[in-house]
């Protein structure tokens, strides 16, 4: 019993040490397989995924607290980066804490020169598939429904990692996703299970708050890049323990990167840590709490990495379940977290003006409040009904048209369209609907309008 338990603890360091564990970005060889594609729009996208359930009346409809909490005359746009419209006037809770001043009542001042809706595609009724958090997710990562997803497995359809890589030829550091947290399905979101696709064709990966938080920093910060007479031996022993211990393809964990993408992501963790502890991230003006740590290390990764396709997600409306007053807060501050990621993007040369950032929820919130009342008797919200399946999504950048499409009475698209919509971006859009593996009715955002 004791050989064993040791011979499960040395292949658990093993391949924490080859393969990079979760948290980390996954660290072995990249495969790539060319086909026919069409001509891009942009060379870069950049999506974020608001995890957690945004509620159309307080985000796109800017009705603050007029439908939530029937305060009248209390109408506003609290996402002033992403939506036009005046900012509320009464009970103003959604800002920055001032010393002095009742929490809250300093709103975070726009960030961009005009709101990204003015500058691009918004369709402000779409359709989810989803109430729930995982499968929302998993539909904007996959383009399909999801409906049977479990959690705590990957995906069962291809992520648009695994499509960008296998039909557009993408190399493992052109592909990036980052989560918010080791819980539940998150780690496993940046590649499925399919076998048409699969851990060839993911995309490396860090959990930013614990990458680069104190579990990361005991573990990588002093990782060192390893020279090919180095690797030698350590890839005998994997060879070794992947024959032994049946580590066969089916039961490959990692995703695949090559020995000069191994090496310059594990000087990028430590040049990371090191400006890390200069003080030298730079975060969103508001703080480096929170949504902040991932924007923050995003853009670490568009700085040296200038990856193709980037996914990242925010989940601090999530509190919405139990505290009304903190996820409008939390909203107000991932606008702001978004407007400053988009104008990062710009000070950098070889993405501004050729870049498109895609901004959608996972899903809704419903119309209906459940009975938590928060510091200002304000009732919360859970998603479970019709109105959590509202949903929206503001497209920007090169080629993108100006255009506002769809309302409440004429909803336009689905939540499925936004990895049609990259495909078309990056050319390979009749591959990717060609897979069998896309909601049948989903199709790309350009073609809607």
């Amino acid at each position: 019993m004791r050989s064993n338990m040791k011979r499960k603890e040395f292949i658990k360091k093993s391949a924490i040490t080859l393969g990079g564990a979760l948290v980390g970005p996954y660290i072995l060889p990249s495969g790539r397989l060319f086909a026919r594609t069409g001509a891009e729009k942009a060379a870069h996208v950049v999506m974020v995924m608001f995890a957690g359930g945004v509620r159309q009346q307080e985000s796109v409809l800017g009705r603050y607290l007029e439908d939530s909490q029937g305060v009248s005359g209390a109408a506003g746009n609290i996402m002033p980066n992403l939506f036009t419209g005046n900012a509320p006037t009464k009970k103003v809770v959604y800002g920055l804490d001032i010393p002095g001043e009742p929490k809250g009542t300093d709103p975070i001042p726009r960030i961009v020169s005009s709101p990204l809706a003015s500058q691009g595609l918004v369709f402000n009724e779409v359709t989810a598939q989803s109430a729930g958090h995982y499968v929302g997710l998993n539909t904007l990562i996959t383009g399909s429904r999801g409906i049977a997803q479990g959690l705590k497995v990957r995906p069962k359809s291809p992520t648009v990692f695994e499509y960008l890589r296998k039909h557009r030829g993408f190399a493992a550091t052109d592909c990036w996703f980052l989560g918010n947290g080791i819980g539940n399905s998150t780690p496993l979101l940046n590649s499925s299970d399919n076998l048409d696709y699969g851990l060839d064709y993911g995309a490396n990966m860090f959990i930013p708050p614990v990458t680069f938080g104190s579990f990361g920093r005991t573990v990588l910060s002093n990782a060192k890049p390893y020279s090919n007479l180095e690797l030698e031996p350590m890839y005998n022993m994997k060879s070794f323990l992947d024959q032994s211990f049946a580590l066969e393809k089916s039961l490959q964990t990692t995703i695949k990167n090559t020995d000069e993408e191994r090496t310059r992501v594990k000087a990028f963790i430590r040049n990371t840590y090191t400006k890390q502890s200069l003080g030298q991230i730079a975060y969103p003006p508001s703080g480096s709490g929170g949504d902040a740590v991932n924007v923050a290390y995003a853009g670490e990764i568009l700085k040296e990495f200038k990856p193709r396709m980037l996914a990242l997600n925010l989940s601090q409306v999530d509190g919405c379940h139990s505290n009304f007053t903190g996820y409008l807060r939390s909203l107000h501050r991932a606008d702001h977290i978004v407007g400053w990621l988009w104008e990062f993007i710009q000070s950098i040369p070889e993405m501004k003006d050729n870049t498109i950032i895609i901004v959608a929820p996972e899903c809704g919130r419903n119309l209906n409040p459940n009975p938590i009342l928060d510091e200002n008797d304000w009732l919360a919200f859970d998603h479970s009904d019709r109105n959590a399946m509202r949903v929206w999504s503001v497209m920007v950048g090169k080629n993108v048209p100006q255009l506002s499409v769809g309302d409440e009475d004429n909803p336009v698209g689905r939540l499925t369209d936004i990895v049609p919509t990259i495909a078309d971006i990056f050319g390979v859009y009749e591959e990717v609907m060609g897979s069998g593996y896309i909601d049948p009715l989903a199709m790309s955002q350009f073609l809607r309008v």
